[in-house]
């Protein structure tokens, strides 16, 4: 694209109107991801011990690579979802929303009876005290009992988005969210469970979402005609394709969710305070990643249903236009932590050691909306293209420098291993943008 054709496609009135009336109802959603991370940090960051704190954030994060591992569930619908929508095509409509819905109820059965076998020796890897390891299993044992539930919600939602049907993904997750939130303070503030409360909460909000996403779909499926016989929904040739990007995208998020992993690991090696406070900062950049997020998801859906339809020139406005707008959002957001970063800290604890502790890092975290908004875009296009391979190998490339680079700056300590994390997002913007660029020049978005 050269630079005048960008700023004829930024010009393009009906393509804001589209990315917004897209990335509105997922930001707004996706934002309420992190906010209950951030309320569950609120609540045990406000219990009596640190331990405590430290409980949910290491006990999120092994579930959280559970779950996140199988993000390919979503992303994979939207981009087969959106590319049938280009075509018009209800049967295609329909196997997507099945073969995902099925795959992701083998999923939930496969890994959870995988975590459970595998939950203290992970435990034990992070050399937790032991009465943090203990309060971290009972937390992890309880939330996954809603990891079926949160499985088939990420098909669903994946689903609605690629139809353009972000008002009712909003619908779906803001349930299963503000639901946990209000659980949360329900369980803990009012009935004083504690850490096992804001288990529970957890799960009753993510069944909540998933069943009024069944029910949604149904009634959405009205909408589009068509059918799915028996012997279409044995048919491998109709699996594979999706099994493929599924595939690569899986791998992509385990490489993803390994960094987090060490990030937690590490940081819990120098000790309970400073893993409290990394969870903390984790939460700004959860903020950041969902709201930027939307723009992306934005992209998927518009990408995708103009890689189906063969529309070039609509690809780029969607692109440019939503690009443009996420240039926007990262430095509102690094303004944001830059001047107010601190009170968002003190917000999270009221635990002076903490505060201290994560004050200290704070230049990390108002640094990473500018390195990070690039891979966060460009996710979006590939995943609309259902470009899945250049997606893991990107991540695969940032995530062994990170590796590497958190090893060696390992005498630095929390400073070693923030700076490692910088670099893991700048090599995934820069390995994928050079991908987009050499598809781009051999006209390959369309080449399959």
């Amino acid at each position: 694209m050269r630079g005048a054709s960008l700023i004829q496609y930024w010009r393009d009135a009906g393509t804001h109107r589209q990315v917004w009336r897209l990335a509105l109802p997922m930001i707004a959603s996706n934002l309420a991801v992190p906010l209950v991370s951030l309320v569950d940090s609120i609540v045990a960051g406000h219990l009596p011990h640190p331990e405590q704190l430290g409980a949910v954030a290491i006990g999120s994060s092994l579930y959280t690579l559970l779950v996140w591992a199988c993000g390919f569930l979503r992303m994979g619908a939207t981009g087969f979802t959106a590319q049938a929508l280009g075509r018009n095509d209800g049967e295609a409509i329909r196997g997507v929303l099945l073969r995902s819905l099925l795959l992701a109820l083998v999923l939930s059965v496969v890994l959870g009876a995988g975590i459970s076998l595998l939950r203290d020796p992970l435990l034990a890897l992070m050399q937790p005290s032991a009465e943090l390891a203990a309060l971290a299993s009972t937390y992890l044992g309880i939330r996954l009992f809603g990891l079926p539930a949160a499985l088939l919600s990420y098909a669903l939602v994946g689903w609605f988005l690629g139809l353009h049907r972000a008002g009712i993904a909003l619908c779906l997750l803001l349930t299963t969210n503000l639901g946990n939130i209000v659980l949360n303070l329900w369980f803990v503030l009012g009935l004083g469970w504690g850490v096992t409360g804001l288990a529970w909460a957890s799960v009753i909000g993510e069944w909540s979402g998933a069943v009024l996403g069944a029910v949604l779909a149904l009634t959405t499926l009205r909408r589009w005609p068509g059918r799915l016989s028996a012997t279409a929904l044995r048919r491998w040739a109709l699996w594979r394709p999706l099994l493929s990007v599924n595939r690569d995208i899986f791998i992509r998020t385990l490489a993803l969710e390994s960094v987090f992993f060490v990030l937690t690991v590490f940081g819990t090696r120098l000790g309970d305070t400073v893993v409290a406070a990394n969870s903390l900062l984790l939460n700004g950049l959860l903020l950041t990643a969902n709201g930027l997020d939307g723009l992306a998801q934005a992209v998927e859906a518009l990408s995708g249903r103009a890689i189906g339809a063969r529309d070039k020139p609509a690809l780029y406005r969607a692109l440019t236009v939503a690009g443009g707008w996420s240039v926007l959002g990262a430095l509102v957001y690094a303004l944001g932590f830059a001047i107010a970063g601190d009170s968002f800290v003190d917000l999270q604890t009221n635990q002076l050691e903490i505060r201290t502790v994560a004050h200290r890092y704070l230049p990390y975290l108002a640094l990473l909306p500018l390195v990070a908004v690039w891979s966060y875009l460009l996710d979006g296009l590939f995943i609309g293209a259902t470009r899945a391979a250049e997606m893991r190998n990107a991540m695969l490339l940032a995530s062994g420098a990170f590796m590497g680079l958190a090893w060696l700056l390992q005498p630095l300590g929390n400073h070693g291993l923030w700076s490692a994390f910088l670099l893991f997002m700048a090599v995934r913007g820069a390995v994928l943008a050079a991908a987009a660029v050499r598809l781009d020049r051999a006209d390959g978005w369309f080449g399959r």
